[in-house]
């Protein structure tokens, strides 16, 4: 049986730009599907249509609206190709809804000079050394993963002491284990609990509005990680007249960048 997560971004083409699918009760968030998954299945609409070319460098994932149980279309349709980039637009409806819009970019990479100035977080224990996180009580989509925090980060701590950041550090890969690929390194890039329940030690409800990623690895690096814990990382810069950011980082357990995130999330207190 393929994985969860290929079950949940599997596409049937329609016609040459648009592929029916279907969301997947495993990952269901506290409304609709987890965010990611929905960012993973666009992703792959791009992946699997005949005029690709290149390999992903940006997805950008608007949230319209709620993506209700049940079937789905996408429509990814290449705006332009270029010697270096090629540009696509993406859209997903339920009926006559618009329920995610987006845009992909996608690229072919060369070898080039090469250098990093971001450093993974520092400090954080082995991934054998943690425990995984307990789901209990936590929506459906978090049982596809193995979540490990670093210690005094564990996100569910819900007693209203406002702390003064939202910094958290976790190790993270799918549950059960899957080599990692681009659908599923964008799927992880929204695995990060809301900044406000960390900031604030309270839940409340939000919703995220607009998502991008950029992918900062090619398919070899992607697959020389194999099924290993990726490390990762995020904080919030502002919170704000009821929306907030928030930003991530995905490292390899080698200490590679694999992909950074930029989220702006609506809030209600």
């Amino acid at each position: 049986m393929p994985h969860v997560l290929d079950q949940a971004i599997a596409l049937t083409p329609v016609d040459a730009n648009r592929f029916a699918g279907a969301t997947h009760p495993a990952w269901a968030n506290m409304v609709g599907p987890f965010g990611g998954i929905t960012g993973a299945a666009l992703l792959n609409a791009v992946l699997q249509h005949p005029a690709r070319a290149g390999e992903p460098i940006a997805l950008t994932v608007n949230f319209a609206g709620p993506i209700a149980d049940g079937a789905f279309e996408i429509e990814a349709l290449p705006l332009r190709s270029n010697r270096s980039t090629q540009h696509w637009n993406l859209l997903l409806r339920q009926g006559d809804q618009v329920c995610a819009s987006g845009s992909a970019v996608f690229a072919q990479r060369r070898e080039t000079w090469s250098a990093h100035e971001a450093q993974p977080p520092q400090g954080m224990p082995a991934a054998a050394a943690l425990q995984r996180l307990s789901r209990h009580g936590a929506p459906a989509w978090t049982n596809c993963y193995d979540m490990r925090f670093a210690p005094g980060e564990e996100p569910f701590r819900f007693d209203g002491q406002e702390q003064p950041h939202s910094l958290s550090r976790l190790w993270i890969r799918d549950e059960p284990p899957r080599p990692l690929d681009f659908a599923a390194l964008a799927a992880i890039c929204d695995a990060f609990f809301p900044r406000i329940f960390i900031r604030r030690r309270k839940p409340a409800p939000i919703g995220t509005v607009t998502l991008t990623t950029f992918f900062h690895a090619d398919a070899a690096l992607l697959a020389a990680q194999g099924e290993r814990h990726l490390l990762g990382t995020a904080r919030a810069l502002n919170f704000r007249h009821g929306y907030f950011d928030q930003s991530a980082e995905v490292w390899g357990d080698d200490g590679q960048l694999l992909a950074s995130t930029h989220q702006m999330v609506y809030f209600r207190d």
